[in-house]
């Protein structure tokens, strides 16, 4: 695919100029002269983004914890914090900016509500799907009710947090970056909305490439504490 990147194949059948899609050559020549930048600014989008889901996924999962505890309004809590989900960026991002002022702090508080409801409905899930035959035996122990929680239902919904939080790295890349292109003076959002505007397609076009990058080690990071934390999980027995 590179190859016919490169030679231009992709050019010929959607009829496109090189100024329109930079070949990988040229990219990373971009990526090459401005690399100092391009680190910088990543490490700034990273920060917004590993930030935010921090603070999401904690407060969805004490919100999962507050729901499986009092099942009757535990549900309709659950919808509304999906509701917020369901806002687009375009609409949050001038509202964070208002309340968070133009700094970091307004993309971090675009992740954090991004990142929420993921967790919240996984980690309540993973709360709920008990197995009826566990719950027997710790109920033949005389196991009370928050050591019940504790050491059943908190412990069997860790893969679905794993799974939640796996989800949310693209999510958080995904708002830290739309973000960005609203109300910023630093991170490859800005950068990318900059370089499309003056033209500079290359430069562009190694912001896209770099966002991936750091997506991908995000996602394998995350990947990478599921094995540690989930060893006795059967998933992960060999």
């Amino acid at each position: 695919m590179v190859l016919l990147w490169e030679w231009q194949m992709f050019h010929l059948i959607f009829n496109l100029e090189t100024y329109q899609l930079p070949i990988p050559s040229t990219i990373l020549e971009a990526m090459t002269e401005n690399r100092t930048l391009l680190l910088s600014y990543a490490g700034y989008t990273m920060t917004e983004a590993v930030l935010g889901m921090l603070i999401g996924s904690t407060l969805g999962f004490v919100f999962a914890i507050l729901a499986a505890a009092w099942p009757r309004w535990g549900k309709g809590g659950l919808v509304l914090i999906a509701s917020l989900n369901a806002v687009p960026i375009v609409a949050m991002a001038p509202i964070m900016n208002l309340w968070f002022g133009a700094g970091m702090g307004s993309r971090i508080a675009i992740v954090t509500i991004m990142t929420m409801a993921a967790m919240a409905i996984n980690a309540y899930k993973g709360m709920r799907m008990v197995d009826p035959l566990a719950l027997d035996l710790m109920h033949s122990y005389a196991a009370k009710k928050h050591e019940v929680f504790r050491y059943l239902r908190v412990s069997n919904s860790l893969p679905f947090v794993f799974t939640a939080l796996k989800i949310n790295t693209t999510a958080s890349m995904i708002g830290a970056i739309v973000g960005e292109f609203f109300f910023s003076s630093r991170g490859l959002g800005y950068l990318l909305s900059n370089s499309i505007k003056v033209a500079k397609m290359p430069l562009g076009w190694s912001c896209i490439i770099v966002a991936a990058i750091a997506g991908v080690i995000f996602y394998l990071i995350v990947e990478r504490l599921e094995k540690v934390f989930l060893k006795w999980h059967t998933s992960n027995r060999s």
